[in-house]
């Protein structure tokens, strides 16, 4: 068990599964959240935490980049990466040391963009 701790929050299901396989495949450990509501729940009880995976457009009260902004804020020590095929980031929509990743990506862009952002979470602890 020790594999990097990573929380997925993705709202489409199949989506999910795909990029919870990509990730499994790649030794991480997976915790799936559908929507921030979720996600803040399991990052409540989780400490063992080390990365959050986001969409941007998710169901519920707040979007991707909010997710993101509130994370930040609550968890400085999570890394953070926002997913998004419809929405890119504007100036101000990301908080510091948040990565971005446009959809559709390969499978080794996305582990890759993972493993980016552990690494600067461990750089700023």
């Amino acid at each position: 068990m020790n594999r990097p701790v990573v929380l997925l929050v993705e709202d489409e299901l199949l989506v999910r599964l795909t990029q919870v396989e990509i990730l499994r495949e790649a030794e991480f450990w997976v915790v799936e959240a559908q929507d921030a509501d979720e996600a803040f729940d399991l990052l409540k009880k989780r400490p063992d935490i080390n990365v959050v995976l986001t969409d941007v457009n998710m169901p519920g009260s707040i979007d991707g980049f909010e997710f993101a902004r509130l994370v930040r804020q609550g968890w400085p020590d999570v890394g953070i990466l926002v997913i998004s095929g419809k929405v890119a980031p504007k100036p101000g929509d990301l908080p510091e040391g948040t990565h971005f990743l446009q959809k559709p990506m390969r499978s080794d862009a996305f582990v890759e963009a993972v493993k980016q952002t552990m690494l600067w979470r461990t750089q700023e602890a």
